[in-house]
């Protein structure tokens, strides 16, 4: 498969999540708009399949719908599965510095989604707090992993160090070093 047909694939995934979602709940384009901040055009887009929405955007959806953030990624799975990551279409910001590559999406009974980041020498990247309770756990595999919480906490996790925290405030991403940081997440919803 290749990268434009893994994109077409992942955007035509989340249009059909997030179409059935606000469909399911009554809502019209403007309420999901007012709920999430993002402009009623850019939800028509994404739902037609038009755009790929970046990170931000989906973590507003999903912060502003009160569902997982992969929750808009979710398509039926088999029994057992083996994911290759180069397979994973990942999701772009930070001018394509930022890579989250959703592995395993919240589902049914599942409380918690994992994906894998990877960040650039030098990039940034914001998050919204997530729903009330939620937290992440975090393991650096290769490069140093410098985490901003609220504003004013900040701490550094090098590689082989893993942190807990509550991702029900903002928290930002950066990657201090020179080279790329690679890190695996669980989140956490309660």
């Amino acid at each position: 498969m290749t990268d434009f047909e893994s994109q077409t694939r992942l955007n035509d995934v989340i249009a059909a999540n997030l179409k059935a979602l606000r469909k399911s709940r009554k809502l019209s384009l403007d309420n999901v708009s007012e709920m999430t901040g993002v402009s009623k055009s850019m939800l028509g887009q994404i739902e037609r399949s038009e755009s790929s929405p970046t990170v931000s955007t989906l973590w507003k959806i999903a912060t502003g719908l009160h569902i997982s953030f992969t929750s808009l990624l979710e398509h039926e799975e088999e029994e057992c599965i083996v994911i290759n990551n180069d397979d994973i279409t990942p999701l772009l910001s930070a001018k394509n510095r930022f890579r989250l590559y959703p592995v395993f999406p919240r589902e049914g009974e599942r409380s918690f989604e994992v994906v894998n980041i990877e960040i650039e020498a030098g990039a940034v990247s914001e998050s919204t707090p997530h729903e009330p309770g939620t937290e992440e756990f975090v393991t650096v595999f290769d490069g140093t992993l410098e985490l901003v919480l609220s504003g004013s906490e900040t701490y550094t996790i090098p590689a082989g160090s893993s942190m807990n925290y509550r991702a029900d405030q903002a928290h930002v991403y950066k990657n201090p070093g020179t080279d790329l940081c690679r890190l695996g997440m669980i989140i956490n919803y309660r």
